[in-house]
């Protein structure tokens, strides 16, 4: 081999960057000492940019396509080379490649519980969780403000960074949005669009956009999620009487089985649990089981709760209002404010019903005799 041809194989003529990662933003173009020659080709793919650094200073940056590097396709390193049109000489610069495409299934959460303040539970704490896309918008800026020298800069080195601005954006929009929590789960679409809109002016100043940002779950703390889960199944259990019963043969039936700690303990608290079930049911019924009623109720039994008042709504051309007590709708019926051929409402109802199919209510309007036969 001549020195001709020695020489000419060290200059670099082709220049060009095929990822094999899948979190690779930035690769530098490792020359290993060769020279860049004048008129080499540089092929630049979709989905990346190429930076050119002469001596510090970012000089071009290349789109995807096909170029000579001659002085008419380097404008700025050009200038920065002070080179006329007749310069062939080779030079020197640093070649990044920089990843546009979007890079996917990226997670954030917050670390600590978030405080709030719910219009229906007051103050709590909750947690979230969910993923974003993060894509290089410029590469230049994210070149000067985020990788400098680095010559393998990868997703992982910028992605916590990422996750403190997400959660610093969330907390505020959370705290500030006035949604309570049940109702977040119907609007983490809503959240979402605001939560990436105010990420976006801090992203871009580091030349970076998130094209796609969701909420996967927002959740209460375990005590809070507990105690909702009873308040749940209490309003499920409907009547408070028939769900203390319910519990106490469940406690009953959990005690007898339980063979830990004695089975004869378990089996006696749970005969002694149901001997005053049956004592408190006797009570309530006229002659009780065996005949006769009891002269007074044991004085381990408590007496029932009162009688829960209930409460109607009343539905009026498209409107709701109320709730309103019973003596209320006394009150409205002697009025004319509602008639019988009014719709009212109450817990535990099964749909709509005019005032006067409703037993309790039907006594209201007897005062006025009914509408005569065929009106």
């Amino acid at each position: 081999m001549g020195i001709f041809d020695f020489l000419t194989g060290e200059f670099i003529d082709v220049i060009h960057w095929v990822d094999d990662t899948r979190d690779t933003m930035v690769w530098r173009f490792e020359r290993e000492g060769h020279e860049i020659k004048y008129g080499a080709k540089l092929t630049v793919r979709e989905g990346q940019a190429a930076v050119f650094v002469h001596e510090g200073q970012l000089a071009d940056v290349f789109t995807p396509g096909l170029y000579m590097l001659e002085t008419n396709n380097m404008p700025i390193l050009t200038t920065l080379q002070h080179w006329d049109h007749g310069f062939k000489s080779p030079f020197k610069s640093e070649i990044y490649f920089v990843n546009t495409t979007r890079f996917n299934d990226l997670k954030w959460g917050t670390k600590n519980p978030i405080m709030l303040r719910d219009p229906e539970f007051g103050p709590t704490r909750i947690r979230a969780y969910g993923t974003y896309t993060i894509r290089v918008k410029d590469p230049a800026r994210f070149m000067v403000e985020i990788v400098g020298t680095d010559g393998e800069f990868t997703m992982d080195e910028i992605s916590y960074q990422i996750r403190n601005i997400i959660v610093q954006e969330f907390s505020r929009v959370i705290a500030a949005s006035g949604i309570p929590v049940l109702d977040m789960a119907a609007n983490t679409a809503d959240l979402g669009k605001l939560i990436a809109a105010e990420v976006a002016p801090v992203l871009d100043t580091y030349g970076l956009e998130m094209p796609e940002f969701y909420i996967e779950n927002i959740s209460l703390p375990p005590a809070v999620e507990a105690a909702l889960d009873k308040r749940t199944s209490m309003g499920l259990a409907g009547d408070l009487g028939k769900f203390t019963q319910y519990s106490a043969a469940e406690a009953m039936t959990a005690a007898a089985q339980n063979p830990s700690g004695g089975g004869g303990m378990g089996a006696g608290l749970g005969m002694g649990m149901g001997m005053a079930m049956a004592q408190q049911m006797a009570s309530g019924q006229p002659g009780g089981p065996w005949g006769t009623r009891p002269a007074a109720p044991a004085p381990s039994v408590a007496p029932p709760p009162p009688p829960v008042e209930r409460v109607w709504h009343v539905a009026e051309n498209g409107q709701t209002s109320g709730p309103f007590s019973r003596a209320r709708l006394g009150r409205m019926a002697a009025a004319g404010e509602i008639t019988r051929d009014t719709y009212v409402w109450t817990a535990g109802q099964d749909g709509w019903k005019r005032a006067e199919d409703v037993q309790d209510l039907a006594q209201l309007f007897t005062i006025l005799p009914p509408p005569p036969p065929g009106a």
